[in-house]
């Protein structure tokens, strides 16, 4: 990860979202509501989902094909530690 990364405030909350839900798979729809993001469709959820993953690293988060995203318990620490920055 690097240090002096930093992310957007929807990124953020998308982020956040996950890992309140740490542990479970969250939806789209879920993770729109969560995140408090309207208009949360496939392309810009896509895009968030990428520029969380170059952050933390490809593998943080992980998608569970048809069900929607959940982030890896080794990704937890890091990613509290980028969203308390």
């Amino acid at each position: 990860m690097e240090t002096s990364a930093r992310l957007a405030a929807q990124e953020a909350a998308v982020l956040k979202a996950l890992v309140d839900c740490r542990g479970r798979v969250v939806s789209r729809r879920e993770l729109a509501r969560l995140a408090g993001i309207a208009d949360l469709n496939d392309r810009r959820c896509d895009s968030l989902l990428v520029a969380i993953r170059r952050v933390l690293g490809a593998d943080a988060i992980r998608t569970v094909r048809g069900r929607g995203w959940m982030i890896v318990p080794l990704a937890v620490d890091r990613a509290e530690v980028l969203l308390a920055a």
